[in-house]
């Protein structure tokens, strides 16, 4: 089974897809997974291999869409009655096994995500630099001409990770950015001075660009560094680009690419007091209309027996 997630990972890597692999490094009995049990959770929250049952899964899936987002691996403890006390890892993240009786499971979850995507739409010694500097920043780099547009658009994944520079010297800048901006792309700038940005803005406008991100367009391109030469332009533009990705409302904006909402809730199962992701749950019942969300099959068949009961543990 690892070699087949392994396998899998590599596949997934080449096409381009966001993944995390989860991985089991210590448990004390008694547990289902034992160390080494790996899993691999895609981007829309499914599930390949086995690091734990209905305890132990929802965790880690709700952790591994987060390292997805915010792109950092995270090492997790789960503590089961009779487990390790917890509190002595720097560093873990730890969280009650509150459905089974005893054990503890540690689990290492890293995200892998695709390279950061840099389009270059225009020519000149600008372009030609940053695509350089975007090759050595391990950016994945895709030039293209005005007159390649929009076809060549469409044939690439343009979303919050991607980021589009437009240099076409007054060729084609009004037709080149409307489309563009019209696109998922979280960054979109124009090398021009700041005049002539000015003037493409009004143009903008006037063709209704969408308000939303005409906002966002950065124009002129880069950080203001006091750059002349192409080369500085070129490289306060790409110091623009990384600033614009590290920024925390990137990541805030990012939970939509990996197929999770903008609001993400959790619920407690009222069974077993777990806190439970109401997104990527796979058990729940109406009671009171309101919707019920469970860890596991159990705790859904046991409340399903007399909803009434836990009335009080749904605040109703």
């Amino acid at each position: 089974m690892a070699d087949e997630l392994l396998a899998l990972a590599a596949e997934l890597q080449r096409a381009g897809e966001a993944f995390a692999l989860a991985t089991v490094v210590r448990c004390e009995a008694p547990t289902s997974a034992k160390p080494g049990a790996k899993a691999l959770i895609h981007e829309n929250g499914s599930v390949e291999g086995w690091v734990g049952g209905a305890c132990a899964e929802p965790v880690v899936v709700r952790e591994a869409l987060q390292a997805l987002r915010d792109g950092r691996p995270r090492l997790i403890g789960l503590y089961g009655e009779g487990g390790r006390t917890p509190g002595r890892t720097e560093g873990m993240l730890e969280f009650g096994m509150t459905c089974h009786s005893g054990g503890t499971l540690e689990i290492y979850v890293e995200p892998y995500l695709p390279k950061p995507l840099l389009v270059l739409v225009g020519h000149g010694p600008v372009v030609e630099t940053l695509a350089t500097l975007g090759h050595a920043a391990d950016f994945t780099v895709s030039a293209l001409s005005a007159e390649s547009l929009p076809a060549a658009l469409e044939q690439l994944s343009l979303t919050e990770r991607a980021s589009i520079v437009v240099a076409t010297h007054a060729d084609a800048d009004e037709e080149v950015l409307d489309r563009v901006l019209r696109t998922g792309a979280g960054y979109v700038s124009l090398v021009a001075s700041r005049r002539r940005a000015g003037v493409i803005l009004e143009a903008l406008k006037t063709r209704g660009a969408p308000a939303d991100r005409l906002s966002r367009l950065k124009a002129p391109a880069g950080l203001d560094i006091g750059a002349v030469t192409p080369h500085e332009i070129a490289i306060s533009i790409l110091a623009e680009i990384i600033q614009h990705r590290r920024s925390p409302k990137l990541a805030a904006a990012e939970t939509v690419p990996f197929a999770a909402p903008a609001a993400r809730v959790e619920s407690k199962d009222p069974i077993c007091g777990m806190l439970v992701d109401s997104v990527t749950a796979k058990h729940r019942s109406e009671f009171a209309g309101q919707t019920v969300y469970f860890c596991c099959r159990h705790c859904k068949e046991t409340f399903d027996q007399d909803p009434g009961r836990y009335r009080a543990a749904l605040a109703l």
